[in-house]
């Protein structure tokens, strides 16, 4: 099989090489993609957001399977393109897509499909918001209705600040505070059958102990040995096939990679919202421990023959994803700092190192803003692989180079 991966971040390296990887994969090409996913791809400097000309490059390459990483291209339409050209595309259609591209779509569909959520106002305007907020109560939570790259949420207790967050998005949704911990599920799905992942967490807020503001992801690990017995089977359920049959429902089909980010509230399991594509930096461990080829579930649920394949195995054991940022992200982004160490980091056993925020000057490997790296490692239980993936980030300097330090260590105790 000959894949093309779209996108050129992290979680696109963590694709690419988990598909190189696979015995039934011949050849991995990438677009525009990064120097990571270039040790492991055929590169392509192709807009990833023209649905025609990624089509177009697919078709020349004889391509299989066209994998779509990141959510914009998905909205844009790009999975429509390719499937327009009887190519295989792995990610929703536009319309589907809109389960992440608008929350308020989102909240729409699980209250139709009867899925377990925060009540919630959409508001177009500052009165509405204010409405919303004094209707609510403290702590507020605030959302950009449209893609925001994982930092369109303020979660604050801060009245001025929630309605300031409000002001600058052109249609928000506020919702009831979900309290409890935080828990992301994926399930790879074709529109009829669904395949829930095993469960993963990530940590939002730049800083140690959940403090600063939220970044697209600083890290992430999965299994999750506190996570109660049976919460795969009830998401599964409750939410995921539930929300797979309502889209099947409206005419609208959603195939690919359906997120759930879910809350274990003191009244049980809540969908805090869904992504349609993989979660970054969640993608990293959990590939990292992913038994079965990915290539044949991908292109099974691209072609509508899910149920034919097995569901995914993992292996035992645990991962844990440790993402190096940039000077000043998330408000700023730094840019063309050397970065030292990557090999190091790598030759250390159950380490690698995947690239999202890198670029080429010459020889050398530099930051290109944003979450640069995510040193990811696997090991016999969380501890371990924790400590794993802290020493090989301690092989790694660039200036201004920021991470937190404590990803998994609540679990790992």
């Amino acid at each position: 099989m000959k894949v093309l991966v779209v996108g050129s971040g992290g979680r696109e390296h963590a694709l690419a090489r988990s598909l190189r990887l696979d015995p039934t994969v011949v050849e991995v090409h990438a677009a525009p993609g990064n120097p990571g996913i270039a040790q492991v791809a055929t590169l392509h400097d192709v807009d990833q957001l023209d649905g025609v000309a990624v089509a177009e490059l697919a078709r020349s390459l004889a391509i299989d399977l066209v994998v779509i990483g990141p959510e914009a291209p998905l909205v844009a339409g790009v999975a429509d393109a390719v499937a327009a050209r009887g190519i295989a595309a792995f990610g929703p259609s536009a319309e589907a897509a809109q389960l992440e591209g608008s929350k308020a779509f989102a909240k729409d569909v699980m209250r139709a499909a009867g899925v377990p959520t925060g009540d919630s106002r959409v508001c177009g305007t500052p009165d509405q918001a204010a409405a919303a907020l004094d209707a609510f109560g403290p702590p507020y939570v605030v959302k950009d209705d449209g893609l925001a790259a994982g930092k369109g949420v303020v979660v604050t207790s801060d009245r001025a600040e929630a309605l300031a967050h409000a002001a600058a998005c052109q249609q928000v949704v506020i919702e009831e505070y979900l309290d409890g911990p935080e828990v992301s599920l994926f399930a790879i799905t074709d529109g009829a059958t669904v395949y829930p992942l095993q469960p993963a967490q990530d940590f939002k807020r730049i800083f140690d102990g959940d403090r600063g503001p939220n970044t697209g992801g600083m890290g992430a690990y999965t299994p999750l040995p506190w996570a109660p017995p049976g919460l795969v089977e009830e998401v599964l359920r409750d939410v995921l096939q539930p929300t797979v049959d309502e889209l099947a429902r409206r005419g609208t089909p959603f195939t690919g990679l359906l997120y759930a980010g879910l809350a274990l509230t003191s009244r049980g399991t809540r969908v805090i919202e869904f992504n349609a594509r993989f979660g970054d930096p969640e993608t990293q461990p959990l590939l990292a421990l992913l038994e079965s080829p990915l290539a044949p579930l991908l292109y099974a649920a691209a072609t509508g023959t899910l149920s034919d394949v097995p569901p995914p195995r993992w292996r035992s054991g645990a991962a844990v994803a440790v993402v190096m940022a940039s000077k000043g992200y998330p408000e700023t982004s730094s840019s063309g700092d050397p970065i030292e160490g990557v090999d190091a980091a790598e030759s250390r056993p159950g380490v690698h190192v995947i690239h999202a925020g890198t670029a080429s000057a010459g020889d050398a490997l530099v930051t290109a803003g944003g979450r640069v790296l995510a040193v990811t490692a696997v090991g016999a239980d969380l501890g371990e692989a924790r400590e794993t993936a802290y020493a090989g980030l301690g092989d790694i300097t660039f200036p201004g180079a920021q991470w937190r330090t404590d990803i998994a260590q609540g679990a790992a105790r």
